[in-house]
């Protein structure tokens, strides 16, 4: 790639955390946004700079997606529609069937091994038969509690066992985010929630264990999840409602990773609103141990969404030079600010 040649990229999904990252792809003078697709028949038409507030950007939102899988035309999709690998496969098939590269956003594609291992073995084989590459990346899973940590042990000599956390807000979400922590409910309704599968607590929780485990070779074989209420002590203030005393705020899910017996990787996210009605502070906490032992933490948490938004277009160049095939986070050189040509490249 010359300082004068910009990679060729499309959008497919423009919900909330699509048309974010669609808005960092405009920034960005290594990159052209150059397609945009949704299913949504009353964004066909329109202009995607209009729908996003940042005035004409001269590319109509599509809702054909036929209309943005030219490899004469694109090189990179990213991709926001789902969390779930099942889903957003048939798309994700029919990027790489057209010999384009792809950025996922999707929880279960930052190791869709862990709990879709027939899916990914799929993905990488077509990945390879059309010379294209694919990824799942995000804030989490795909970097705070697992490519960080990864990165941390670089001055590693031995590792015994990893423990980290996030705290993190849930006031500026809707209903839709909220329902699947259980917020609102009671703690009666939050434990049939979690019996049915309508209250899921945190997306990637085995993905990042892999990823973990898998990078450092720490021989993880099994992952145990709870989910457990975090109960409102004092009102707490949601986006559009109040969570009384009494009621579920948030849901505590942790994951263990075990070598056997022995508890290796351990992830804690208590996803809550409000946290700081309680005198809770967000943050991210990331404890090794081994040799030298290593402790760092952060505060307030890594805002959530923008950090997606930034880590999905920061993996652009990166999986637009990588060999093909499905890729991992920990498999190519690290995203970073993409803020001049020089970081587009690397040797």
């Amino acid at each position: 790639m010359s300082k004068n040649q910009r990679i060729r990229v499309a959008q497919w999904g423009l919900g909330a955390m699509g048309q974010g990252v669609a808005k960092v792809i405009l920034a960005k003078d290594g990159l052209e946004l150059v397609g945009a697709f949704d299913i949504s028949p009353e964004l066909a038409g329109k202009d995607v700079g209009e729908v996003l507030g940042v005035g004409p950007a001269g590319v109509k939102i599509s809702n054909d997606p036929a209309s943005i899988l030219d490899p004469e035309k694109v090189d990179v999709v990213t991709i926001a529609t789902t969390s779930w690998v099942k889903k957003q496969l048939p798309d994700l098939k029919a990027i790489i069937s057209a010999g384009i590269n792809v950025v996922s956003i999707a929880e279960e594609m930052a190791a869709p091994e862990a709990q879709n291992p027939e899916e990914a073995v799929e993905l990488d084989a077509l990945a390879k038969e059309h010379g294209v590459s694919a990824i799942g990346v995000g804030v989490n899973p795909g970097f705070v509690l697992d490519h960080l940590v990864v990165v941390l042990t670089a001055g590693s000599q031995e590792v015994t066992s990893i423990e980290a956390s996030r705290i993190n807000d849930l006031s500026p979400y809707g209903q839709t985010v909220l329902s699947t922590q259980g917020v609102g409910t009671t703690p009666e309704e939050f434990k049939a929630g979690v019996a049915d599968g309508s209250i899921v607590g945190h997306v990637g929780f085995p993905e990042s264990v892999r990823l973990i485990s898998d990078a450092l070779g720490l021989g993880v074989d099994r992952v145990e999840q709870t989910l457990e209420p975090i109960i409102a002590k004092v009102p707490r203030q949601a986006r559009d409602r109040v969570i009384e005393p009494g009621k579920v705020a948030g849901c505590n899910h942790i994951a263990v990773g075990y070598r056997g017996d022995e508890e290796i990787i351990k992830l804690i996210h208590p996803q809550q609103v409000d946290p700081g009605a309680e005198g809770v502070d967000t943050g991210d906490y990331i404890t090794i141990h081994g040799v030298p032992e290593i402790s760092m933490s952060t505060g307030p948490e890594i805002a959530g969404g923008k950090a997606t938004a930034g880590i999905a277009v920061n993996t652009i160049p990166r999986i637009f030079a990588a060999t093909p095939g499905l890729k991992r986070i920990v498999d190519l050189p690290s995203p970073t600010a993409l803020m001049g040509p020089e970081a587009y490249e690397r040797r």
